[in-house]
């Protein structure tokens, strides 16, 4: 590549390996153009649909990204569908016409409309483009992941089957579903219709459209018409096939350590978004009312050479932490924020646009909208989750551009281990940082060259810890 570049494996946990976790300036420094570097890690316990992109900049948004499908040989609903590959493999996409390095890029630029594998059309000033859509080949009678979907997963983990007829879905999120072909042989549009930008809720002319294809039916555009969904998901509805129980008590704030993440814009010093720390945690080393700058040394390496002061005022791992993320009316712009916890998925205790909550079977996932789109009524979206997954992880919001200008903190997790964790460190990864990040000094006898062994010893920018 030309520019420097990460690669973000979302969805995996990355357990003993979190310096393959891909994002830029907390587990690692970028690869540098003309550079390459290998991520070899393993993924033994999980199995479902996840993704790759990159976690530099925008890059994701301007198209590096793919789906990464780990299939599991003892799939607990095999018997339930016929075809599961490439075929059956649907990714959207928001199209943005200007790059996100052009000068020309907005701050907040909103999508001209979506892609679905890739292809799409847009409505300009003369019309509708007539680029080729993409195509799904279905076997009339058979069943394979118009038309109702039985939900089976959620973000990589597996739950009870739930039949809806449309899904709501946020950047970062993923949905395994199996469709039962039982229509007539004909051709049905794929519609996926973005909530913002130029192409809002347009559908016609094959904008914000794939196209759904009987074998058999001719190759012509479907005429099928858009028609009310009666039965749209309802993430309250989702419940975990194993383990459903979240953990922690059965109250709120039942947990070794409560959270307030409040969203808001910090004015007039600064215009962007931020996570603001409300609650015990304010007095424990946290950057409070500032927005995530990438520090100059990863979080990672600081971690590895000793940089660990507000651990000490911490507990180790396997302990419950409840993070709720409070929406006010007056916060609703950009909304809804789709928040991403790296190195885990949590248990969904209560949902956006819900006041219940759930400890005995919530949705589990590692992306949650915090809702915050209603200019009337407020949500606080609240998750759980246990720290028994060691190192630096990113909690941001999926929408690069906020991430971009702020919303985003970094969790510094179970510190004591990490060494532990992290003692098989490829010899690449060490030489990824340049030797000026050793703050000028002289390289170490242990030819870590890159360890910054002089860094100051706080985390640094928007790092919290447990």
């Amino acid at each position: 590549m030309l520019t420097s570049t990460t690669v973000h494996w979302h969805g995996l946990y990355q357990s003993g390996s979190n310096w393959a976790d891909g994002t830029a300036m907390v587990t690692q420094c970028p690869i540098n153009p003309g550079n390459s570097f290998l991520y070899n890690f393993d993924v033994p316990d999980q199995a479902g649909t996840y993704w790759y992109h990159s976690h530099i900049g925008n890059q994701y948004c301007d198209g590096l990204r793919g789906p990464f499908v780990v299939y599991d040989p003892s799939d607990p609903f095999s018997d339930m569908y016929d075809v599961d590959d490439e075929s059956t493999i649907v990714t959207l996409a928001d199209w943005y016409h200007v790059v996100s390095t052009s000068s020309e890029a907005a701050s907040f630029p909103t999508s001209n409309s979506v892609l679905i594998n890739g292809k799409g059309r847009w409505h300009g000033p003369s019309g509708a483009t007539n680029s080729s859509l993409s195509v799904i080949s279905v076997q009339q009678g058979k069943r394979i992941d118009g038309h109702n979907m039985m939900i089976i997963e959620v973000d990589g983990v597996n739950h009870q089957p739930l039949t809806v007829d449309s899904i709501q879905i946020l950047a970062g999120q993923r949905y395994s579903f199996i469709l039962e072909a039982d229509q007539q042989v004909q051709n049905y549009w794929i519609r996926s219709l973005p909530n913002s930008g130029d192409g809002t809720n347009y559908d016609s002319d094959g904008v914000n459209a794939a196209i759904l294809r009987y074998i058999g039916a001719p190759s012509t555009e479907p005429t099928t018409t858009l028609t009310q969904s009666i039965i749209p998901l309802q993430e309250t509805n989702l419940h975990p096939l194993s383990d459903p129980a979240a953990p922690g008590g059965k109250c709120e704030g039942c947990v070794d350590y409560a959270l307030n993440l409040e969203v808001d814009f910090v004015r007039p010093i600064y215009s962007g978004l931020l996570m603001q720390i409300a609650g015990n945690f304010i007095r424990m080393g946290v950057t409070y009312n500032t927005p995530y700058v990438n520090p100059p040394v990863p979080v990672l390496l600081q971690i590895l050479s000793g940089a660990q002061n507000p651990s000490d005022l911490m507990p180790a791992g396997n302990k419950v932490v409840e993070i709720s993320f409070p929406m006010g009316a007056d916060m609703n712009a950009g909304a809804p924020h789709p928040v991403h916890l790296h190195g885990h998925t949590f248990s969904v205790v209560r949902s956006a646009g819900s006041t219940v909550y759930n400890y005995d079977n919530p949705v589990r996932r590692d992306v949650v909208s915090l809702g915050g789109n209603d200019p009337i009524n407020t949500d606080n979206a609240t998750i759980r989750f246990a720290t028994d997954n060691a190192g630096p992880w990113f909690l941001h919001c999926h929408i690069d551009w906020h991430l971009s200008d702020g919303f985003g903190v970094v969790m510094a997790e179970d510190i004591p281990d990490v060494q532990k964790t992290e003692e098989n460190l490829p010899v690449a990864w060490d030489k990824l940082c340049p030797t000026s990040v050793n703050n000028g000094t002289a390289p170490l006898a242990t030819n870590k060259m890159r360890r910054v062994y002089n860094v100051a010893r706080q985390l640094h920018h928007g790092s919290h810890s447990f």
